[in-house]
């Protein structure tokens, strides 16, 4: 501690860390969510004992040289995350604090990519919208992409360059102003504090919302030495502390504070080994999915290291530490001094700090000239590298005893990792945030998981995503009742009951109406009281809204009424709102259920039409799926459920079933052959599928989501995303012809008697048809796999299949039923291709 703080007073930065203490300082007094850190800032003790961060850097083996060198001082850089949803307190009180001019927003410029630049310039010249898309769309999307780059990767835009004029003068302009600033704005984080008017350092502009921003860039700001800090807004922050507010009300928990978590809770490492990481912090993505599997993280140092390897560059190490991890190969050290510094990570380097700690035991140096070391390493300046290799080499020597060939290929192992080793001080941090979020998850999943759901209203992507992460934790998701439903996503007796503003066209302020009213006059009685108690304007678009979603089902009348008596109860309420204004309104006189303005009609919309207002307004299907009646059917042939289809490894080969619900006709710019992409969907979730085929017939749209199908493919994955390459789509009667699927039926140990044995014989016999019967008989030693006779071939059409559905599910579990294709009798020539019509 005292070192320390002999390095921050001899660089002169006192100050800075007593500025940024007081408005941490100060959003911690008001309960604004702050990060426990962030970089390498939670490598200083003086920091810690602060309360700037609040991760130990003594118990994670932090380095404070990485964060301040007293060997190449250089500005400090702490970079601090606040509340998403209450960061601008914080930049209002430092404002506040130094006053108005001396505190500022730092801009950004946008510049010009090639499409942009390309989408202007055919705009000025007066081209169609679909001639400059169709120039726009034939230069790969990249950001550092270019004109000149485009046409060398792409022949048809060079073929169209060079036979089309139009194409010339376009990309001949374009390719002049791609990298020019085109806009202003302003940057997420940037904020610069001055000790004086900050007009006598730098030019001044207003931003979109009035606020005050340098007309400099972060790089001008900080090479005039202006203190630069980086207010972050960070939503994992908004969702923990609203889910622990959640909690709290509940009366579940009333003590619960993130930063004295168990870190050895059981509950938390076995999600994390499943992989059940959808809504945790830097863990959601099918890649960190997969590596969380993979690792079997079983503490909190795993995590840490769970998120500095998934990044470009230390990829590369992840078998190696998996191995030695998961005890496959022994867990060996260059050099026994190193054994202390990669304990922690089974003998492989994954930080920064290991290569500063490694140069300092092996070699002698001082953990700032160690930092030297790692920045030249990373910056691979030949000259650079040579005086530190023979500096190393001889420090070795001379402090351990260690040979030159050793010392030198320790040093090129070190070389190697340093240039892409991640910030052990940052991942720490957030390692420690990722094991707070699987902790909320794991423990008080309801809650955590209502939080992130009314975090992500506007995003149907996100909210379908974590609707179907409910489900599979076994949490009912209630459809939005204008009689039970909160303004945003709300717990309900172990469930989560729809919010009202995530109904689309439903705005906050509607919301916030309907419950205020709902708390005031009581439960609504009828649409008329709903209209007539709103202290809103009225408006047909958010009310059809609310009926067509399913909010008003609650008021016991059909959608189909409902609707048709819209136009009635809106002019009553809007009689009453006018009443009320006036003052003519009987104050006594509450409006009844029986009023003459709600229909007396009987019939309801067509089930698959209702299912279409709600995917259309709630971004998913929620009460019912068109998929629902296919259910059955779809489990027979299914091998694995959609949503776990990013599990499989690339280019693994099956068959899915589901329902198109998308689909587009395309022509490949390469070999211009067509193709079509659809979307398919199961119960649990859909995926893009790309099918190749030469012919195309036709299956028109009304097919879509009344006919089940089934896609026989390959698992194509690419960076994050999962999709399916196909050939080869069949409808279930096709596939039944086609494929001659064969039946298997699993036959329990326990409980099954002679008599089983005789109904069994009974159904199959009750049934011919053509496909084959596999008995699979399982006991704790052997799985048996008997294939029956001709005599007990089964009728599987689906005409058929239902009744011998419901006469085997009566004798044994649906899950103990698959249909499997056998492939060998396949006739390609009767594939189906698809086009749409």
């Amino acid at each position: 501690m005292d070192y320390e703080l002999s390095i921050i007073e001899k660089t002169g930065f006192s100050s800075y860390f007593l500025i940024v203490w007081d408005f941490i300082h100060y959003a911690k007094k008001e309960g604004i969510p702050v990060g426990p850190g962030r970089g390498s800032a939670a490598g200083s003790l003086t920091a810690y004992v602060l309360e700037i961060t609040d991760i130990d850097p003594l118990k994670y083996g932090l380095v404070f040289e990485r964060f301040l060198n007293p060997q190449r001082v250089s500005p400090p850089d702490i970079d601090i995350d606040f509340c998403y949803n209450r960061r601008s307190e914080v930049i209002d009180y430092v404002r506040k604090k130094y006053g108005q001019r001396s505190v500022a927003q730092i801009i950004t410029f946008g510049t010009m990519g090639a499409k942009m630049a390309v989408r202007d310039v055919a705009r000025v010249l007066g081209l169609s919208y679909q001639e400059a898309d169709r120039i726009a769309k034939m230069i790969p999307t990249d950001s550092s992409m270019t004109i000149e780059k485009a046409k060398e990767l792409n022949p048809l835009l060079q073929q169209l360059y060079a036979h089309d004029p139009q194409c010339q003068e376009v990309l001949n302009i374009a390719s002049k102003l791609e990298g020019l600033t085109r806009q202003a704005g302003v940057h997420a984080a940037g904020v610069v504090i001055s000790d004086g008017d900050l007009l006598d350092f730098v030019p001044l502009s207003r931003g979109d919302h009035e606020e005050i921003v340098t007309q400099w860039s972060m790089e001008p700001i900080a090479e005039i030495g202006l203190l630069k800090m980086d207010f972050l807004g960070l939503k994992t922050l908004t969702v923990i502390s609203e889910c622990l507010e959640l909690i709290k009300k509940s009366g579940e928990n009333q003590t619960l504070d993130p930063n004295r978590f168990p870190l050895d809770d059981k509950k938390t490492y076995e999600l994390l080994r499943l992989g059940w990481t959808i809504g945790v912090f830097q863990l959601e993505s099918p890649g960190m999915v997969e590596l969380a599997k993979k690792l079997k993280p079983g503490n909190i140092e795993d995590i840490i290291a769970l998120v500095a390897l998934y990044r470009p560059g230390p990829m590369e190490n992840i078998p190696a530490y998996a191995e030695r991890k998961l005890g496959k190969v022994p867990i060996t050290y260059d050099h026994p001094l190193l054994e202390p510094i990669l304990k922690d990570t089974y003998g492989v380097m994954i930080y920064q700090e290991q290569v500063m700690q490694a140069a300092s035991v092996l070699a002698g140096y001082s953990l700032g000239e160690s930092d030297l070391l790692r920045r030249a390493m990373g910056k691979k300046k030949p000259e650079e590298m040579r005086k530190h290799r023979s500096l190393f080499v001889k420090g070795c020597k001379e402090k351990n005893n260690i040979p030159e060939e050793k010392a030198n290929q320790i040093f090129e192992t070190l070389e190697k990792f340093a240039g892409y080793g991640f910030n052990k001080a940052h991942s720490a941090c957030y390692g420690y945030l990722a094991y707070v979020t699987a902790y909320l998850k794991a423990n008080f999943p309801v809650f955590y998981l209502c939080t992130l759901l009314s975090n992500e209203l506007g995003d149907t992507e996100k909210i379908s995503q974590l609707v179907s992460e409910c489900r599979r934790m076994g949490i009912a998701v209630l459809p939005p009742d204008i009689l039970k439903s909160e303004v945003r996503f709300s717990v309900e007796n172990g469930a989560i009951r729809w919010g009202l503003s995530a109904i689309k066209n439903v705005g906050e302020s509607v919301a916030e109406a309907i419950v205020r009213a709902r708390k005031k006059h009581g439960d609504f009685a009828s649409l008329y009281d709903l209209c007539a108690h709103l202290d809103c304007p009225l408006n047909k678009k958010f009310l059809e809204s609310l009926i067509k979603s399913g909010a008003c089902d609650s008021l016991r009348k059909s959608r189909k009424e409902l609707l048709e008596s819209l136009g009635e109860a809106m002019a009553a309420g809007n009689k009453t709102s006018k009443e009320r204004l006036s003052g003519q309104q009987n104050l006594f006189e509450e409006p009844k259920e029986n009023n003459p303005y709600v229909s007396d009609i009987a019939e309801e919309y067509p089930l698959n039409l209702r299912l279409q207002w709600e995917k259309e307004l709630l971004g998913i299907y929620l009460s019912g799926h068109p998929i629902d009646e296919w259910i059955p059917l779809i489990k027979l042939f299914q091998q694995i459920p959609i949503s776990q289809l990013q599990e499989l490894a690339d280019n693994t080969r099956l068959y899915i079933p589901g329902i198109i619900t998308q689909i587009e006709k395309k022509t490949s710019q390469k070999s211009k052959k067509p193709y079509v992409k659809l979307t398919l969907e199961d119960q649990t979730g859909h995926i893009e599928v790309i099918l190749f085929s030469d012919t195309f017939q036709a299956i028109s749209t009304s097919e879509w989501g009344a006919k089940a199908f089934i896609v026989e493919g390959q698992i194509n994955k690419k960076e994050e995303s999962v999709s399916i390459r196909s050939s080869h789509l069949f409808t279930i009667e096709e596939a039944i012809e086609q494929l001659k699927p064969m039946l298997f039926l699993t036959i329990p140990e326990e409980n099954w008697t002679p008599n089983h044995w005789k109904k069994l014989h009974d159904i199959l016999l009750k049934h011919p048809g053509n496909a084959p019967v596999v008995l699979r008989y399982l006991t704790k030693e052997v799985v048996c796999e008997i294939a029956t006779d001709e005599t007990f071939k089964v009728n599987v059409f689906p005409s058929h299949l239902p009744s011998l559905l419901q006469e085997l599910t009566a004798l044994l579990p649906q899950d103990s039923l698959k249909l499997k294709f056998n492939k060998s009798s396949y006739n390609h020539s009767k594939q189906r291709s698809l086009h749409y019509s």
